[in-house]
């Protein structure tokens, strides 16, 4: 059982209560947002209302004006398009955003989005030289390619105009490519570094409409910048925040086109209020299982449809997404059960601060989640590798205090490829190198992770009685979110409370309790709490809660529940000396 580390936010009390009289909110929802940095009144209020008009130039992005030169000299001369995407939900919504722009224009556009066990990660100098065989005269890749420089090489021997969107980290060296527009290149001036690939994809559609003088449609396309914005856990700030926040609403608010109109009604979605929840868990999943199981352009072809007589084809698309995402869910709990007894039963492989676990023929489209669960598991970096014919594919995934692709950037001479993020990145090695590998990441490991690194921390925003929750407060936290990286959910603490009947399982795996303080009384679900049901029991008098805040639609009836984050019981009291 994995103890948390409670971390108590500090706040200044003066300010958050001159934040409350200026905004006319809750001194609760105040001090939440001074803690996030919003402790001025005009920047909580552009945090609390985004706008549209709030979004940044996009010809702030270097390469952006040569890029939207290029795509208007090809829509005037009618050359094809080619937008090449990735497969996860991400790459996914930037090719459809960024292709139905081009054709409202007029284009001739194609899309290409590679298949992960036939084609590999990324822009690939064969996949170029495929488009240009189909004639095609620009090439957009869209949250790839900015490690590409092979690929780009062969654009240029071939004629063929790239223009690179993404959003992962550069090289040193940017590809040679007719325009680079990442936010991240280290001479980008761009004031919003974190965007996700589908929000650089938005900046080139926005900067497009502002050249075309269709400003009006830009709202349009918030919807599927949204899914992939919240999908790829990039920080819910500035002008992520504004898509994310403005694309949720248009989302709950239709109309939709038919593709994702079948899709949220085939997640059960239809007619409800989505927020990130929705998103991450139930249109993700969906959208993420044609990539990793079959084939993306599932997905891509679905959000791309728009014309109510393909209604036929696309529910049989949003039902072999359902398929492929139980076929997913299957695969990932094999593996997951393999992988935790590897950790748990090799010494060799769990006592380390990094874990590297390997598997002969895994599956490679769910070896990602099932980095992500290890995470969850035992709170330390992990790395998942499928080994097929002598070649391990991995799938890493972090924790905050270790950044995995510079640990990757000290052992670059054993893999084929490999790229990524801080916290998520992937590889190619040949197999027979996994000890070395093992051993040298988790020397790195050693030398730059403490002991406390590798103890999870909750985060608790601020003490809050039962009796505390109000509308005032209720409304604040819903115009806070959406939450997420750097806008976390709020976690609140509460003393004393006592439990009421008898705490029921779940699954066999979560508790569903009801609690009582201040004379208030509220549902509560604890996840994955089910061995802490005798701690319950025993101190029913007198629970410490670390929770938040969730609402539950059953039939019709909206009610407020707590979500428990984590439970403490009280010090046993030691007696006074005679």
């Amino acid at each position: 059982m994995r103890t948390l580390i409670w971390d108590p936010v500090v706040c200044d009390e003066v300010a958050a209560q001159s934040l409350a009289t200026a905004l006319d909110v809750s001194p609760v929802v105040a001090r939440l947002l001074c803690h996030r940095g919003h402790g001025d009144p005009e920047a909580a209020h552009r945090f609390l209302y985004p706008q549209l008009s709030q979004l940044h130039d996009p010809y702030g992005l270097a390469d952006m004006r040569p890029a939207v030169d290029r795509l208007c000299a090809a829509l005037e001369r009618r050359e094809r398009i080619a937008i090449h995407g990735d497969y996860d939900v991400d790459g996914v919504t930037s090719t459809v955003i960024l292709r139905r722009a081009l054709e409202l224009l007029g284009g001739d556009v194609t899309h290409f989005i590679p298949e992960r066990l036939r084609d590999g990660y990324g822009l690939q100098a064969p996949a170029v030289e495929r488009l240009h065989a189909e004639g095609v005269r620009v090439i957009v890749s869209v949250d790839c390619g900015i490690r590409s420089a092979e690929a780009a090489r062969r654009a240029r021997e071939l004629g063929v105009d790239l223009i690179i969107t993404d959003h992962h980290e550069p090289e040193a060296e940017l590809p040679s490519a007719l325009a680079v527009i990442n936010p991240k290149r280290v001479d980008c001036t761009y004031p919003d570094k974190h965007l996700a690939g589908v929000g650089v994809a938005f900046k080139v559609v926005q900067a497009l409409c502002q050249r075309f003088g269709r400003e009006k449609w830009l709202p349009a396309f918030l919807k599927l910048a949204a899914i992939g914005t919240v999908a790829d856990v990039v920080p819910l700030v500035g002008e992520n925040r504004i898509i994310a926040k403005l694309g949720l609403e248009r989302l709950s608010q239709g109309p939709h086109t038919v593709g994702l109109r079948t899709l949220l009604e085939s997640a059960g979605l239809q007619n409800k209020t989505i927020d990130g929840f929705h998103v991450a868990f139930v249109i993700a999943p969906r959208v993420n299982a044609a990539g990793r199981m079959s084939t993306p352009d599932l997905a891509t072809r679905l959000l791309l449809a728009s014309d109510e007589a393909q209604l036929d084809e696309v529910r049989r698309l949003a039902e072999q997404l359902g398929e492929e995402n139980t076929r997913r869910q299957a695969y990932e709990a094999d593996i997951v059960a393999d992988a935790k007894k590897q950790v748990e039963t090799d010494v060799r492989i769990g006592a380390h601060n990094v874990l590297v676990v390997a598997g002969e023929g895994w599956h490679r489209g769910v070896i990602g989640i099932v980095a992500s669960k290890l995470v969850d598991a035992f709170y330390k970096p992990t790395i998942v590798l499928s080994i097929e014919d002598g070649i391990a594919h991995g799938s890493c995934r972090s924790i905050p205090a270790f950044n995995m692709l510079g640990a990757l950037d000290g052992c670059a001479d054993l893999f084929q490829k490999y790229g990524g993020h801080k916290q998520a990145a992937g590889l190619t090695m040949d197999a027979a190198r996994i000890p070395e590998f093992r051993d040298r990441i988790n020397a790195h490991g050693l030398a730059c992770l403490e002991p406390t690194d590798l103890m999870p921390r909750l985060r608790i925003d601020s003490e809050l009685r039962l009796a505390g929750i109000d509308s005032r407060v209720v409304a604040g936290l819903e115009q806070m979110a959406p939450f997420g990286l750097a806008n976390a959910k709020p976690v609140f603490d509460a003393t004393g409370v006592e439990l009421l009947g008898t705490p029921r399982r779940i699954k066999d795996r979560h508790l569903k309790v009801q609690v009582r303080q201040d004379g208030r009384v509220f549902n509560a679900i604890a996840w994955r709490a089910a061995e802490k049901a005798a701690q319950w029991e025993q101190h029913r008098q007198s629970l410490r809660l670390a929770y938040s805040l969730d609402k539950q639609t059953f039939r019709g009836e909206t009610t407020l529940e707590l979500t428990v984050a984590d439970l403490r019981c009280p010090e046993p009291t030691v007696p006074e000396p005679v």
